[in-house]
């Protein structure tokens, strides 16, 4: 049996606020208490770390990620704004420059043409130009629409597909025979993608995530691999919790599914009612404000949705969706409540029905969520990323309509169970950016305590797993030791309400977290932990 001992630090937990050190013995937390009663078990633990004032912290779970596609994103060029690509004039010298390395293939993700001084995106022209003649794929921000230059498109045989257009940009069915063509690597390539990416993870302190696989996305074999090789902690490497992304019509449909991915938590995901805001492919109500003649798409409707949710649902396990538009919504709760009728409110919510994003929900949404006992995984960083009066969001959709999007109050205070993501690689995998996005939501009215996102990004995503029996999520004697250190400037607990000052005085009984305030700098990540095994340390 192996211990560690983590001492003079600062340990959240709700079973003990004050608590300074804890003890981990072959993956589980015996023991939580003060350091002068640590100073008797120092002699029999294997490891001792001096925490030095550190936190030591639940280990964050990113509820929603693409592995493949974050494993190729660290690897291609950044054409964010945070990657120095401010212009189109900036993407396309990004992208001569790589053709100019030699590369067979210049991938590029992250481009957001909202706010260049152009206003527009590349075209299949001037990527053939820049790259000369080298294939080109260029994903936008939202990973829902992309650019791709003439060769690629020929190659994977995207021309005249539905959502083909004829300046390289692709969605739908063309954006799939594109993403396919890309994707297509050997094993071992793969394999070094999917570790690069869940090492990285593991260096944010995140000690699980959900793998949102579907055919447009990633193969079965795919996730096979993910969830082969993350099932040992052993393996130093975060848990994948599995979802598969396929229409099911039939039981057999989902028995078939279950048999070929054995480990699956759920069939859904990425299976998508809808598009995107950004690639103006979610599906609304009213037009786009910034283009009348668009109102989205409708990948799925009522019947479709009804007939998935009722055959996964006799298979056992969860069902899910991708929804963005607030028309998107309409469909799912009327396919929803079409299997309700048949199989019974009681039958469908024993599985669950897992809804990802759901950024339009009002008032009536939000009462058929309740009734039905839906889950959500959200993304705050989408706020912080394309909220306020001068966001994507207000320019999509106008202000008005904007600031209704991604409602984290309404859902927290309905009970609605949530969880919190990145969908990386649309926005990094940074659970703190996403707490501090939660508490500074650009709507004051839907802002939500730290301690509040904090657990929705830790236990949250356990609880949506439906493995939170275990413990996890929480320290505290008994469960797995699922941890991580951080070094923060300040540790603070938040004022009631959750919008005022904070105060480092722990004697409310709630445990401190870092400051989160808008301009205090960001945690820094110091040992990562599964099951008391160390997945990224930098204690040395």
């Amino acid at each position: 049996m192996s211990s560690t001992l983590y001492r003079h630090g600062v340990v959240h937990s709700p079973a003990d606020p004050f608590a300074e050190a804890l003890l981990v013995e072959d993956g589980t937390i015996a023991w939580i208490g003060a350091d002068d009663t640590a100073d008797g078990m120092a002699g029999r633990a294997d490891e001792v770390v001096d925490l030095d004032g550190a936190l030591l912290a639940p280990g964050f779970v990113d509820a929603h990620v693409h592995v493949l596609e974050t494993g190729l994103a660290l690897e291609s060029l950044d054409l964010s704004a945070a990657g120095g690509v401010r212009s189109l004039a900036d993407l396309l010298d990004a992208v001569h420059r790589a053709a100019g390395e030699g590369r067979e293939l210049v991938l590029g993700f992250g481009w957001d043409e909202q706010d260049w001084p152009e206003g527009r995106a590349p075209t299949m022209a001037e990527l053939d130009a820049a790259a000369g003649g080298a294939p080109v794929y260029l994903a936008r921000v939202d990973v829902h629409s992309a650019v791709v230059s003439g060769t690629l498109a020929d190659a994977a045989g995207a021309r005249g597909l539905p959502g083909w257009s004829d300046d390289g940009r692709v969605e739908r069915e063309a954006h799939h025979a594109v993403r396919d063509r890309v994707r297509d690597l050997p094993p071992a390539r793969r394999t070094e993608l999917y570790t690069r990416a869940l090492r990285a993870a593991a260096a944010r302190g995140v000690v699980a995530v959900h793998e949102h696989s579907a055919p447009h996305v990633d193969t079965r074999a795919g996730l096979v691999e993910l969830l082969t090789m993350t099932a040992d902690p052993a393996g130093g490497l975060p848990l994948v919790v599995g979802y598969r992304g396929e229409h099911c019509t039939t039981v057999d449909d989902a028995h078939e599914l279950l048999a070929a991915i054995p480990g699956l938590t759920g069939i859904g995901g990425d299976l998508n009612v809808d598009g995107s805001l950004g690639s103006r492919t979610a599906a609304l109500r009213a037009p786009y404000a910034d283009d009348p003649g668009a109102s989205g798409v409708l990948y799925l409707a009522a019947e479709q949705v009804a007939n998935h949710v009722a055959s996964v649902s006799r298979a056992g396990v969860q069902s899910g969706f991708h929804l963005i538009g607030d028309r998107a919504m309409d469909e799912l709760l009327l396919g929803l409540q079409a299997a309700a009728d048949v199989e019974g409110v009681a039958a469908i919510a024993r599985t669950g029905v897992r809804l990802e994003h759901a950024e339009h929900v009002d008032a009536h949404a939000l009462a058929a969520l309740v009734l039905h006992g839906v889950s959500l995984s959200v993304q705050p960083a989408f706020d912080a990323a394309w909220g306020g009066a001068d966001g994507m969001y207000a320019s999509r959709l106008g202000v008005a309509r904007a600031s209704a999007l991604n409602p984290l109050a309404d859902l927290a205070a309905a009970g609605v169970p949530v969880a919190y993501g990145s969908d990386s690689p649309v926005t990094p995998i940074d659970p703190w950016a996403g707490v501090r996005a939660a508490m500074h939501h650009h709507q004051a009215d839907q802002r939500i305590s730290a301690r509040a996102a904090f657990r929705a990004s830790t236990r949250g995503g356990w609880r949506l797993a439906g493995l939170d029996h275990t413990g996890a999520g929480e320290l505290r004697v008994g469960a797995p030791a699922h941890l991580a250190v951080w070094r923060a400037e300040h540790l603070a607990v938040q004022a009631p309400g959750g919008r005022g000052a904070w105060s480092t005085d722990a004697r409310a009984g709630t445990p401190l977290l870092p400051d989160l305030s808008p301009h205090a700098p960001a945690p820094r990540c110091l040992r990562t932990v599964r099951a008391g095994v160390v997945l990224h340390d930098e204690l040395g």
